[in-house]
């Protein structure tokens, strides 16, 4: 019920009598002047002016479950809808649903963790109030070899959600850092099971600083948050449900070729990379080239300074710009 009583408040953005509420949920008034109670309690500005009723005020940067359901406009992302105060990682939360039979489309969301984590197994810091940490449940019917393609599609989600949350024109540092002036705000892990050549699931895990006002000593130079950027906070509530219906966008796109044929020119043009100079770190040597954008598998494709061209698999090596991090 609180989730109905955020969505009529919202859409009506004016005062909703008490009666009225009743009404449309067929439910007594004491049931509404509880479910109110619980929502300022979670953090909600909302008045109540007597023979007007009540009006939520915005502004508060709230994640519940109630919150996420109400802003949550997609088709099939969030169709089950996991929300916690606090949890080791939504990336292992996700798994553990996922074996328990979680359906494809699960959002898992928290508002902390204590044991996130990013590639190569670096920890992701990720305190309460100031960050977005989403996971989904995906069961794709697909190769194995595509599934790394999946990671490219959430950091085009990013950059979109971001945009059309915030007007901010991130981009993408191959294959699936979303950066903003230069600096990351967002860092993505994507993790698979198999059975005998087919996907079981699929969990891509983002984590998007959204209202961190400081950073570590040692990646200072390199992160920075959108409050940073805005100079204000930003509602993360916005931020995560423009991230899940782009995701979902991209996603239907691409499992059509199950390759970036279709996303591949939407791919370049987010590309912090292209046509710059680019330093991979391959374990075999590394070399200098300039970035031409991806193929059809989501590999970087780099002309060295001999002039031939190497197509760099996501995963096997690094890709830093010359002068700095992108």
């Amino acid at each position: 019920m609180k989730t109905e009583i955020l969505r009529m408040l919202k859409s009506t953005g004016d005062y909703l009598s008490g009666q009225q509420l009743c009404g449309m949920l067929g439910v007594s008034r004491t049931a509404v002047w509880k479910a109110v109670g619980e929502l300022r309690e979670e953090g909600y500005v909302i008045e109540a002016v007597r023979n007007r009723g009540y009006r939520l005020v915005e502004g508060a940067d709230v994640i519940t479950q109630a919150e996420l359901a109400s802003m949550l406009h997609t088709q099939w992302i969030g169709t089950r809808l996991e929300y916690f105060d606090e949890t080791d990682s939504t990336n292992i939360r996700a798994r553990k649903l996922a074996e328990e039979g979680a359906p494809h489309g699960t959002l898992v969301v928290a508002d902390r963790q204590t044991a996130g984590k990013g590639r190569r197994g670096k920890s992701w810091v990720s305190p309460a109030g100031t960050g977005i940490w989403m996971s989904m449940v995906l069961r794709p019917a697909m190769s194995p070899m595509s599934a790394s393609m999946l990671t490219l599609i959430a950091g085009l989600a990013v950059v979109r959600g971001v945009k059309e949350s915030t007007g901010f024109e991130a981009m993408i540092k191959w294959p699936n850092d979303a950066v903003l002036n230069g600096k990351k705000i967002c860092g993505i892990l994507t993790e698979m099971s198999t059975e005998v050549e087919c996907i079981r699931y699929v969990i891509p895990g983002i984590g998007i600083n959204v209202n961190i006002d400081d950073f570590p000593e040692e990646i200072r130079a390199t992160a920075t948050s959108l409050k940073l950027e805005a100079g204000r906070s930003i509602k993360r509530s916005l931020v995560i449900a423009a991230v899940a219906d782009s995701f979902e966008y991209y996603y239907d796109i691409f499992m059509k070729t199950c390759d970036m044929s279709g996303l591949r020119d939407d791919y370049n043009k987010a590309l912090v990379n292209l046509n710059r100079e680019v330093l991979v770190l391959d374990p075999r040597g590394q070399y200098k080239g300039k970035a031409l954008g991806i193929d059809n598998e989501g590999s970087l494709l780099v002309r060295r300074e001999d002039g031939n061209i190497s197509a760099v698999i996501s995963g096997e090596v690094s890709v830093r710009g010359i002068y700095g991090y992108v």
